[in-house]
């Protein structure tokens, strides 16, 4: 796999890897990259043809919806409904599980995706992005229970970032690699391969609006950063926070860093902030794959069993050495207040 590879001929590649594959995989795969190039001309757009603002609706999280949430959800449906590749799929925007209707092909795999990420960021033409997470399914009528499965077992996970290029982050387990919409030809072509996060860095991510709500691991981790040179760190960090979960993850992908929405007092009751399955455990699985850590503070997120499609949950990700730290402020609380600490993960092994 060379740099400028496009994605449809890595895909095939992969596929070739694997004498049983069908092709249905790499098709859906296709199918997603044409979803974001759709959502991407929409944002592109903006104003220009009226995608900008609120809608006259709330999600199934009772959330204020943009114009633009409603488009994009739309536009991963249309794109995958009638494919066969899929035999169902679940989203962020929707409360229950969306079926393939009755007459259409069906296929063996499970679609989960947050549509529009970020997006708060819309109105201000800041960056916003599109998460998606691929399982397998062995059922034609999957109901919600199918869905829930463990991190581990996703077969791909990916985001679409529409910033001043659209990229898309994707892995299917060998390692994580970014493309490049090049809109003189229509197709994203590798520009980023195998990526790997730095295991040092000197930039977090967090929205220190929550911090008086947080734990004491998590405020013990940020005052030792704003100390500085004079810190037990020894040397000057800078706090980076976008707003949108994609942007902040992929700064870390590309130079490395800590992402983290923790748990604080005010989210307690709801289990955390971002979604399980739509957020966290894709975006988790990339993290990983690219040599970083993935964790609630107290667990591997991947090793999470979900309860539901909406579930929330803690989130805690980025180069080695900055979680490792978190971990070690999150083991001492945990022994300290009789909490389970159960983080595992190869890293650590």
């Amino acid at each position: 796999m060379q740099l400028g590879t496009p994605l449809s001929q890595y895909l095939i590649e992969e596929q070739r890897l694997y004498p049983e594959a069908t092709g249905s995989f790499t098709l859906l795969m296709n199918d997603i990259a044409l979803a974001c190039k759709t959502i991407s001309a929409a944002v592109r757009k903006g104003a220009l043809v009226d995608v900008l603002g609120n809608a006259e609706s709330d999600n199934c999280q009772g959330e204020q919806q943009k114009k633009l949430d409603i488009i994009a959800n739309e536009l991963f449906i249309k794109n995958n409904i009638w494919r066969g590749h899929i035999a169902a799929m679940a989203s962020e925007e929707m409360e229950e599980v969306y079926p393939i209707p009755d007459g259409q092909p069906k296929g063996k795999y499970l679609l989960v995706f947050d549509p529009l990420d970020g997006s708060s960021n819309i109105d201000v033409d800041g960056p916003i992005g599109t998460i998606f997470s691929i399982m397998r399914s062995d059922k034609e009528n999957p109901t919600e229970e199918d869905f829930l499965q463990e991190g581990t077992k996703q077969v791909c996970a990916g985001y679409c970032l529409y910033g001043p290029a659209t990229m898309i982050v994707i892995s299917i387990g060998h390692g994580t690699h970014a493309f490049t919409l090049d809109p003189d030809i229509g197709e994203f072509v590798l520009t980023h391969k195998d990526i790997q996060i730095p295991e040092d860095s000197a930039e977090y991510s967090i929205n220190h609006a929550n911090r008086l709500g947080w734990e004491k691991p998590m405020r013990q981790y940020v005052e030792d950063r704003e100390a500085g040179k004079n810190g037990p760190k020894g040397k000057r960090y800078t706090m980076r926070w976008v707003g949108a979960m994609v942007m902040d993850v992929h700064r870390i992908l590309m130079r490395g860093g800590m992402f983290a929405y923790p748990i604080d007092e005010g989210i307690r009751a709801k289990g955390g902030r971002l979604r399980l399955m739509y957020e966290a455990n894709p975006i988790s699985f990339l993290v990983e794959q690219a040599g970083g850590i993935a964790t609630t503070g107290y667990q591997r997120i991947l090793d999470l069993k979900p309860s539901g499609l909406h579930q929330r949950v803690p989130v805690i990700i980025g180069s080695k050495n900055e979680v490792t730290d978190i971990l070690n402020f999150h083991k001492s609380y945990a022994e300290q207040n009789s909490l389970e600490f159960t983080h595992k993960c190869r890293l650590f092994s």
